[in-house]
């Protein structure tokens, strides 16, 4: 039988990684691997965790399995973070996943499963498993304009042009804040004109929101999944923990199935445990216990909004100061797109050759389509990577 196997296309990032690794220079930077680093290249636990962690070491009693669904008060609480009143807890079905590359992938099974020949429309570029998870449960993407390469924002007319290519029954694969790999986000009135034309050609949305509280806070962030849930008849969510909790290892992760219907809710959440039985049976539980107790307890929350907002501004920070140190080497303000995207990413623009010189030349580790994880950087190395910017001519 492995005889038969074939070898399969290394991933891009982890061997990146790798390089990196290997690299014997002192100065070299990473800013390929999509986990948030503070200014001494670590990726810290945050505080309201560690605290969270001790009180469950003193109070857990048992480790037995949890539903096959999850805990209910963990989709209580993430309901609550992302959807806030814009629909109600009736219409909403919701399942713990394993990360939110989890959610993603039973969100997909649940397509094929209600509608086999619908297609799902995925941005250009997106995050790459995106497409690769697509092309292994056997669903068509297809591709929508997203990325204006000139003036590094959102291509809307294009986008809007090729959504108009739908047909009724796909889904449209949105990004609900902090674009991947761009940075470059819809504002209200685009989410809204989506919204409409979603609406008008009997589109299902599902967003993929993994950054809330790292673009221009929790409330803002939740902007367009909240508009999306409370206008369009049925709404597909993943949402991911590890990046605003901090808790990469522990994959945390939520599916939630939103109807307009509160009649739907029982026969899809009854999917949506059939689902995690087929593929896992029990989603992990110790990350999404500590989300739990830090989202209902008052102090613990409070921790740790505050410690997530120090991230925030720690990233918009560093964003400032490159697309300042760009100006002042260039003359020029053709960077000040990096200051304006929000997320630990920013796409560059610029072709794979140039990133492959400034990783030869400068010891810089980033994306072959250039995308850069602006949590790589701090005050020392924003000044080199201006510089190799600038010198490698992009």
């Amino acid at each position: 039988m492995f005889e038969t196997l074939k070898p399969q296309p290394a991933d891009k990032i982890l061997a990146l990684m790798q390089m990196y690794r290997d690299d014997p220079r002192a100065d070299k930077i990473d800013l390929g691997v999509g986990v948030y680093k503070n200014a001494e290249g670590v990726t810290p636990v945050m505080r309201a965790i560690k605290a969270a962690e001790h009180k469950l070491w003193e109070e857990q009693t048992s480790k037995s399995y949890v539903g096959l669904a999850g805990d209910p008060a963990y989709s209580d609480a993430m309901i609550k973070l992302i959807l806030g009143d814009a629909v109600a807890r009736e219409n909403i079905a919701a399942a713990a996943t394993p990360g939110g590359t989890g959610a993603v992938r039973q969100a997909f099974e649940l397509i094929k499963m209600a509608n086999p020949k619908a297609r799902v429309f995925v941005s250009d570029p997106t995050w790459p498993n995106h497409v690769s998870i697509l092309k292994y449960v056997g669903i068509e993407a297809v591709v929508y304009r997203y990325f204006d390469r000139d003036t590094r924002g959102v291509n809307f007319d294009g986008m809007m042009e090729d959504l108009k290519g739908a047909q009724k029954g796909d889904v449209v694969l949105l990004h609900g804040c902090c674009h991947n790999p761009t940075g470059a986000n819809l504002n209200e009135v685009q989410w809204k004109e989506v919204i409409a034309l979603l609406n008008e050609r009997g589109l299902i949305p599902m967003i993929d929101i993994a950054y809330q509280g790292f673009g221009d806070g929790l409330e803002e962030d939740a902007l367009g999944v909240r508009l999306v849930a409370s206008s369009c008849p049925e709404t597909l969510i993943a949402a991911s923990c590890s990046k605003n909790f901090g808790i990469y290892r522990e994959r945390t992760g939520l599916l939630m199935a939103v109807s307009n219907d509160a009649g739907a809710q029982a026969l899809n959440q009854g999917t949506l445990a059939f689902l995690n039985r087929q593929n896992y049976s029990f989603p992990p539980d110790h990350g999404a216990r500590l989300v739990t107790m830090i989202l209902n307890d008052d102090a613990l929350r409070a921790d740790w909004a505050a410690e997530l907002e120090e991230v925030r501004l720690g990233m918009l920070g560093l964003r400032q100061s490159l697309a300042d140190e760009l100006q002042r080497l260039t003359g020029s303000d053709r960077f000040s797109f990096i200051a304006q995207h929000r997320g630990m990413f920013s796409l560059l623009g610029t072709t794979p050759e140039l990133v492959e010189k400034m990783r030869v030349d400068n010891g810089i580790y980033m994306v072959g389509d250039s995308r850069l994880n602006i949590a790589g950087l701090n005050a020392q190395t924003v000044p080199v990577l201006a510089k190799a910017i600038v010198d490698a001519g992009v």
